[in-house]
């Protein structure tokens, strides 16, 4: 199975993406960890990818499809992944469909989790205070949310128009979100 789960910041991808991703036994590869990891070990695209998170900007394509590439390409991606936070633009989309095809498989699924804006705000900047992340101020993730309008919500009709598209509702309990994911990828033939 290889999906992808996408959504504004803060709509609560990286909980669902655990869930879906035990489930089907996949990785879930965030790039989001992805690029804390290698900020982290102070490697050269995590500094540059550094620059970027900390104004609240995305990195750009070359440094983040270098990265997905290397990830999906790793052995437990074999069998499908689950990618959060990638593709996040056009150019993106069509750098995964090559990798994709490159393998001789195709996308199952695109996941979509919609959340109220008010209510991601809470989040992000209740998960700051808890996690210490200093890259979520009120600023930054207001940012985010403009790229994100800007940005990646174009995709969401790209993958509509392909069929790919499956929209879950994302308010509410973690649990009651997560059986509304399953119902709905209940209905996804696996490749």
């Amino acid at each position: 199975m290889r999906l992808i789960i996408m959504g504004p910041p803060g709509a609560g991808k990286g909980t669902q993406a655990k869930f879906i991703a035990e489930h089907f036994k996949i990785p879930a590869i965030s790039t989001g960890d992805i690029f804390r990891a290698n900020v982290t070990k102070g490697t050269p695209l995590g500094l540059e990818a550094k620059r970027y998170m900390d104004a609240g900007d995305y990195v750009p394509d070359e440094v983040t499809n270098l990265m997905v590439r290397n990830r999906i390409d790793e052995p437990d991606a074999e069998p499908g992944f689950l990618l959060d936070g990638y593709p996040r633009t056009l150019s993106q989309v069509e750098e995964l469909d090559g990798m994709i095809k490159f393998t001789g498989h195709q996308l199952d699924a695109v996941v979509v989790l919609t959340v109220d804006q008010d209510e991601i705000v809470s989040r992000l900047l209740q998960r700051a205070q808890v996690e210490g992340r200093a890259d979520d101020t009120e600023d930054v993730i207001r940012r985010r949310q403009e790229l994100y309008t800007e940005q990646t919500e174009p995709l969401i009709e790209v993958y509509r128009d392909r069929g790919l598209l499956v929209e879950v509702d994302g308010m509410g309990e973690v649990d009651d979100v997560t059986r509304r994911v399953f119902a709905a990828l209940d209905v996804i033939p696996q490749s």
